[in-house]
C-alpha cells in the first residue's frame, strides 16, 4: 500500500562540497544535492555537518520506525534539528513506564506470547522508549518526531509547529492546550447546539537526554478506526488493577479530516506532510532546496539526498534491518522482555485491599461468593498471591499457599489459559468442583488478556 503519491523525477546540480568529517561519520564524497543509497543513511545522519535532517518513512512497521527515531536521537550531531514523519500499521503504543494489562485490551491485539495467534494481521502491542500515555496508530494517523538541541527545547514548541501546519491546510480550529496536546474545537451545529468539549487530535511524548530532546506525537488525520479505537485501549482488568507508573488520560478524539467533510477538494495526508516540512524548515532555517527534496521523496526507488548542511529523503525497512544499531533496537522492541517485564509493580485483586480500597464488580455467578484472587507483580512476575475458593478460612488459606507455591516467580505473560487451569486444578481441585475451578481459570485468563 502506498501511503504517499508518486513524485516527479529529481534533478541534481554539479556543485562540489567538502563536508566536515567526524570520528562517528567517516568521509563521504558528496556532490551538491547528491543522491545516496539506503546503506549511506547512518553515515549521513551522523555526519557533523548534517545540521538539518528531514525524513519520511516508507515502512509501516512501528518497531522499525521507533528504532530509526532512536538511532537519530543517539547518533545525529548534538546541534542538529531533525524531522521524522511516519505512519504505522494498526497498533497500540504505550509509554515506557506503563502497564499493558491496564492500558490495552490484549485480547484483541496480535498475540505475541507464543500461543496460537488470534489474528496475524491484527493490531500490534508496542512499548516505546519515551514516556507518556497509550495511543492507537493506524493508516490515518500521522506520527511526527522532532529531535533538537535540549537547550532550545520547550514542550509546546513543536506542537505549535504542527498546529501552524494544520492551519496552512485549512484546519484553523486546531490549537495546543495546557497538556501540550493538539485539540480541535467543534461548532455547535455538529453537537446539537451545545457548547462542545474540544476533541483531541494529537498527543505528545518526550524523551530528554543530556544534550538532546525528542518530541514525538500523533496526529489523527483520517483514521478509519476513529469510532472504535477505544476498544483497543479499554482493558478488561481495569477495575481490578492498581499500578505504579504512568496512567493514560482519556480524552474524546476526532479526525482532522472531519473539518473538510463538505469541502470541494478532498483532504490529503500528503498535504499535511508537506505543510509540516515547510513549518519545520521555517522554525530551524533549513534550506528551501532541502524541503523540496524531502517533499518529493521517491517511493519505488527510495533515495537520500544531501547538501552541505542537510540530509533528506525516504527511509524504511532497508535502513532498519541493514544498519546494526537500528536492527538491535528493533530486536529489543520486539522482545517479550521489553514489552512485558519492563512493567512497573502492580496488583490485581478481585476484592478491596489496603492499597486499593475500591469496590469491585461482582464476580460471575458461576463462581462461589467466597472466591478471592490477589496477585502482586514486579517486572511482570508474580511475587505474592492469594487464590482461593473455599468459604472455610483455614481451607482457603491452605489453597492460597499451594497456589502461590505453583505461581511464585512466574511471568504473567507466559502463563497460558491451559496453564491457569492446570495450576488451579492441581492446587484447588481437591476441595472444589471441576466446573467452578475451570470457570475461575477462565475468569483470570479473560481479565489478564488471553481469552
Amino acid at each position: 500500500m502506498h501511503l504517499f503519491p508518486l513524485p516527479s523525477r529529481w534533478l541534481s546540480s554539479p556543485r562540489i562540497l567538502n563536508p566536515r568529517n567526524t570520528k562517528a561519520a567517516p568521509s563521504i564524497a558528496l556532490r551538491w544535492n547528491s543522491s545516496f543509497s539506503a546503506d549511506q543513511f547512518a553515515r549521513l545522519a551522523s555526519r557533523q555537518s548534517s545540521k538539518h535532517q528531514i525524513y519520511q518513512s516508507l515502512s509501516t512497521d512501528p518497531y522499525v520506525n521507533l528504532s530509526i527515531e532512536h538511532f537519530l536521537l543517539e547518533h545525529a550531531p548534538a546541534d542538529s534539528s531533525i524531522l521524522f514523519l511516519y505512519i504505522n500499521r494498526p497498533c497500540v503504543v504505550i509509554g515506557r513506564n506503563q502497564n499493558p494489562w491496564l492500558e490495552t485490551n490484549l485480547r484483541v491485539l496480535h498475540n505475541d506470547r507464543g500461543a496460537a495467534d488470534n489474528d496475524p494481521e491484527g493490531a500490534l502491542y508496542v512499548r516505546r522508549r519515551s514516556g507518556g500515555g497509550a495511543v492507537f496508530h493506524d493508516e490515518g494517523n500521522l506520527n511526527y518526531s522532532v529531535i533538537s538541541p535540549r537547550t532550545t527545547f520547550t514542550r509546546n514548541k513543536h506542537a505549535e509547529m504542527v498546529v501552524r501546519a494544520l492551519h496552512r491546510v485549512g484546519a484553523t480550529n486546531t490549537s495546543v492546550n495546557d497538556r501540550h496536546d493538539i485539540v480541535m474545537s467543534l461548532d455547535g451545529a455538529s453537537t446539537g447546539g451545545q457548547s462542545p468539549q474540544p476533541r483531541k487530535v494529537s498527543g505528545s511524548a518526550f524523551k530528554l537526554t543530556r544534550y538532546r530532546a525528542l518530541h514525538h506525537g500523533t496526529c489523527l488525520l483520517d483514521s478509519p478506526n476513529i469510532n472504535t479505537l477505544g476498544s483497543f485501549l479499554r482493558s478488561p482488568a481495569r477495575d481490578y488493577i492498581k499500578a505504579k507508573g504512568v496512567e493514560s488520560v482519556r480524552s474524546p478524539v476526532a479526525n482532522v479530516s472531519s473539518v473538510f467533510a463538505d469541502a470541494s477538494i478532498p483532504f490529503g495526508i500528503q498535504d499535511v506532510v508537506a505543510s509540516i516540512m515547510e513549518e519545520f524548515a521555517g522554525l530551524y532555517q533549513a534550506s528551501p532546496d532541502a524541503v523540496r527534496r524531502a517533499q518529493r521523496a521517491y517511493i519505488h526507488d527510495p533515495e537520500l539526498y544531501a547538501g552541505d548542511d542537510w540530509v533528506v529523503g525516504a527511509v524504511g525497512e532497508a535502513q532498519g534491518y541493514e544498519e546494526p544499531e537500528i536492527k538491535k533496537g528493533i530486536d529489543e522492541l520486539r522482545s517479550l522482555e521489553w514489552k512485558y517485564t519492563q512493567t512497573p509493580q502492580f496488583i490485581f485483586s478481585t476484592y478491596p485491599v489496603e492499597e486499593d480500597p475500591r469496590e469491585r464488580p461482582a464476580l460471575p455467578p458461576s463462581l462461589p461468593p467466597s472466591t478471592r484472587v490477589f496477585l502482586r507483580l514486579k517486572h511482570g512476575a508474580i511475587m505474592e498471591s492469594h487464590i482461593s475458593m473455599s468459604p472455610d478460612s483455614s481451607v482457603a488459606s491452605e489453597q492460597a499457599v499451594r497456589a502461590h507455591e505453583a505461581l511464585k516467580g512466574r511471568r504473567l505473560h507466559e502463563i497460558q489459559p491451559t496453564q491457569w487451569k492446570e495450576v488451579l486444578y492441581e492446587q484447588l481441585g481437591a476441595e472444589e468442583e471441576a466446573g467452578t475451578v475451570e470457570e475461575l481459570a477462565r475468569f483470570i485468563a479473560t481479565k489478564l488478556g488471553w481469552v
